[in-house]
């Protein structure tokens, strides 16, 4: 059935294939025309494309963050046979960080120095004293230092 409508429209079918390898055949010579004229243009082009990529891929490279490491040393009280007195720590309620931040003091650092020694900023440095300080009901350093030896929170 199908022979029988393909040699009913067979001259059709030849007429359409026809034109279809004449149309392939003048895009390919337009085509290479199109290539042989504007040479020029595609070469810049190409060039062009190759830049910008070049340039991604460099700003990529440039804007990836590199990883540091830096080693500090962190600070560890010695104890030398001393024994911290838990129930004046909880009496009081200090925290961890304070009881750090007074055992510091003890050993005569600026408050720039803990900062650095516990890796925090300054401010929270006074924050942590101002606590501190409340907690144990002094004044000063030397107060907090005196009064936290007698209740053998520090050596």
């Amino acid at each position: 059935m199908v022979w029988n409508n393909l040699k009913q429209y067979r001259s059709v079918t030849m007429y359409g294939l026809l034109l279809a390898v004449l149309l392939f055949f003048l895009k390919w010579i337009e085509w290479r025309f199109i290539i042989v004229e504007h040479t020029f243009e595609v070469y810049a082009g190409v060039i062009a494309l190759l830049f910008t990529l070049l340039g991604i891929w460099l700003a990529i490279k440039l804007t990836k963050p590199k990883i540091v490491i830096v080693e500090k040393h962190i600070y560890s009280p010695s104890t030398n046979g001393f024994v911290i007195n838990e129930k004046e720590i909880l009496q009081l309620g200090l925290s961890t960080r304070e009881l750090e931040v007074l055992q510091l003091m003890a050993t005569g650092l600026s408050n720039r120095q803990i900062a650095d020694k516990l890796f925090i900023s300054v401010n929270t440095i006074k924050t942590h004293s101002a606590k501190l300080f409340e907690k144990m009901d002094v004044q000063r350093r030397t107060q907090a230092i005196e009064k936290a030896r007698r209740l053998g929170l520090i050596p």
